[in-house]
């Protein structure tokens, strides 16, 4: 049976200052529907899930292992399991975050 979602119902959480997401879970992944305040900061940390980035509005720089990536709309961004990452919200943005497997602490 398929599990359909209309996203304005699912209320957001801000789990980081500046960022709020909307989240989808399947069997095998998890997607965060982010809206991010401009300049909102995504401190350093990693996860073993692979984690990709697709960056809907705005512009974001992300570092990943100390290689500057600045985001803009229609870039997608794969980060490994276990990378360790930062970021910022050079706008406001708009980005679908999908990880693997799913992140549990996320639920």
């Amino acid at each position: 049976m398929a599990d359909r979602y209309h996203l304005a119902s699912i209320e957001p959480r801000e789990l980081i200052p500046g960022h709020h997401g909307r989240f989808v879970h399947s069997e095998h992944t998890t997607h965060v529907y982010w809206d991010i305040d401009q300049g909102a900061q995504l401190p350093e940390h990693s996860h073993p899930h692979e984690q990709v980035v697709n960056l809907l509005e705005g512009t974001y720089e992300l570092i990943v292992d100390g290689e500057s990536h600045v985001l803009e709309a229609g870039n997608v961004l794969v980060i490994p399991g276990g990378a360790t990452h930062s970021g910022e919200a050079r706008t406001a943005c708009r980005i679908l975050d999908v990880f693997s497997p799913v992140r549990e602490e996320y639920r």
